[in-house]
């Protein structure tokens, strides 16, 4: 054992993890932590600009890696600004450790310069947090902290360091394994009841398989995608799920809810027996409960965290364990069930319902619609690029018209909504996947809620592709007040936009402003070819009142869709 500071141990600890990259921005409370990062070259530190776009990018560098992610702040406002991430994360079950600086212990509770309590904080946003007083307890604290993020449900863990604890000296001994009395996720699930959800599978006439985060956060696609397939069932993923299975496959309906499809939310409300798979029935997919309850239905609901299950709709066969390991379980079983029902007529319905064609809009030669532009952006990147979203209309638009067809290729913020995550997220993912197309689809509110981060992009070279949806306005927010407010556009115009143009070429990239729909193609090609190696901001000015349908408002059931002005 050798003797270390506190700082050196969170390093030497952070090396232990095989961590890449820490995302993160200095400040007096995490100097002794910045002085050992300088010395030593295993660990690479990302200047942001931005706390929360530390938190931001760490995120999206764990969902498009499959490792946990690891952000840096300092004490009290360093870690207030991260706050916005850390829910972010949280609400998405995303692996995080999160380290913050904090004033010496004898200072706590004292109104320190740059105090604030980031346990008491953070407590409602996190999976789990410290606060180490003893520079002794600090690599057994650090070993926890990554096992809790990443075990079981994932989630953000932060460790709250005071500046004194990270001068102070211990020897360094890092446990090879940890174990917890309190922490023991489950994850073999119950095998009387896999068989039950067997059963109920193959007795199914009207099966609708719905997925959500938890397949891709547990790498589940293959074993999703090999099931789905063996029972040649319809599937919907949600926001969250989208590339758990292929999207340009025939057995996809779409992705349900609030902005799904016709096909997607009538399979889900009509069905017999609904296989629910790393999902959590929540308000923007179900809509109205007592509506989704008031049709019979037999629900099977797999899911690693035992809280999400029965939570907002009571289920008939729960299975909690790890969705790998359970939907392998099931496919063993279904492969030697030999008989099956019949799916024709229920597949007859659905073909029924597809033929709405629920996204088709109007094209128009003068002015551009956002959908083209998503509908060409999938072509020309041939449904290959990492696609991080804002949150608004251009994250739905996306959702529905980029067919994803592999996992952890779509990056959006689910839970929280956040606007701004876009920018900073194609950093992280730029870092987990070099040489990889990587997308920022936002819009020209969210953009400028992170825009400082072009700055990060610059200093690193990042090659991202900006592809701005400028409709000016604070478009979904002004959607609803067109359905729902009588078109009081209160506080959604944007009438005071920067040039993008201009901006992005002063953080030193390449601007291009597009407002013909003919140059859009001829636009998109220059940013991916031309300009293959340099970030490009493409200002698209596209259609000002263009919205988002099909739509279920807000309390509505599922059969209650606007899909444009007609009424389903």
């Amino acid at each position: 054992m050798t003797m270390m500071t506190g700082a050196e141990i969170v390093i030497r600890c952070l090396q232990e993890e095989k961590a890449e990259y820490v995302f993160g921005y200095p400040g007096g409370s995490v100097l002794h932590l910045y002085d050992e990062l300088f010395k030593q070259d295993q660990v690479q530190h990302i200047l942001v600009r931005h706390e929360q776009g530390a938190v931001h990018a760490a995120d999206a560098y764990s969902r498009s890696s499959r490792r946990v992610g690891v952000a840096m702040v300092t004490s009290g406002p360093g870690a207030t600004n991260a706050v916005t991430g850390i829910a972010t994360a949280y609400m998405d079950s995303i692996p995080l450790v999160i380290l913050s600086g904090q004033v010496p212990t004898s200072q706590i509770g004292e109104d320190a310069f740059q105090e604030c309590d980031t346990v008491g904080i953070t407590r409602p946003c996190v999976k789990h947090n410290f606060l180490v007083k003893d520079v002794q307890q600090l690599a057994l604290t650090m070993k926890k902290a990554f096992y809790l993020a990443s075990t079981g449900r994932p989630g953000p863990v932060v460790v709250d360091i005071p500046k004194d604890v990270t001068a102070a000296r211990c020897e360094f001994e890092y446990p090879s394994e940890i174990r917890m009395r309190s922490y023991n996720p489950v994850t073999k699930g119950h095998s009387g009841q896999i068989r039950k959800a067997v059963q109920l599978l193959v007795g199914a006439r009207r099966p609708v398989i719905y997925t959500g985060g938890g397949v891709i956060l547990s790498d589940a696609a293959e074993c999703l995608t090999r099931l789905t397939r063996l029972l040649g069932f319809p599937i919907i993923n949600t926001l969250m799920g989208l590339g758990g299975y292929p999207g340009t496959d025939r057995q996809f309906l779409g992705m349900p809810g609030m902005h799904g499809t016709v096909e997607a939310n009538l399979a889900l409300q009509h069905c017999d027996v609904l296989l629910a798979v790393g999902t959590r029935f929540d308000d923007r997919v179900i809509g109205n409960p007592e509506d989704f309850c008031a049709v019979a239905r037999k629900i099977i609901h797999v899911d690693v965290d035992p809280s999400s299950i029965s939570k907002r709709v009571r289920v008939d066969v729960p299975i909690v364990g790890s969705v790998p390991e359970v939907l392998a379980e099931m496919t063993r079983l279904l492969e030697a069930e030999r008989e099956r029902k019949d799916l024709s007529e229920w597949w007859g319905r659905i073909e029924d319902w597809r033929a709405r064609q629920c996204l088709k809009y109007a094209a128009r030669d003068d002015v551009i619609m956002p959908q083209y532009v998503i509908e060409k952006l999938w072509e020309i990147t041939g449904g290959e690029a990492i696609v991080a979203s804002d949150v608004g209309q251009h994250q739905m638009w996306t959702a529905q018209y980029y067919k994803f067809d592999k996992p952890r290729r779509w990056l959006n913020s689910g839970g929280l909504g956040t606007m701004g995550v876009g920018l900073p997220y194609a950093i992280g993912a730029s870092f987990a996947n070099p040489g990889k197309p990587v997308v920022c689809v936002t819009g020209d509110g969210s953009i400028q809620m992170c825009i400082q981060e072009l700055s990060t992009a610059k200093q690193f070279g990042l090659p991202i592709k900006i592809i701005a949806l400028n409709n000016r306005y604070l478009g979904m927010v002004r959607q609803w007040q067109e359905m729902f407010y009588s078109r009081r556009y209160s506080q959604t115009y944007m009438d005071s936009i920067p040039d993008f143009v201009k901006l992005a070429e002063a953080y030193g990239h390449v601007g291009i402003r597009v407002e013909k729909p003919a140059d859009v193609v001829p636009a998109l090609r220059c940013a991916f070819v031309q300009h293959k190696n340099e970030l490009v901001f493409l200002d698209i000015r596209t259609a000002q009142e263009a919205n988002v349908f099909p739509m279920v408002a807000a309390g509505k059931g599922l059969s209650e869709m606007v899909l444009a002005s007609e009424n389903l």
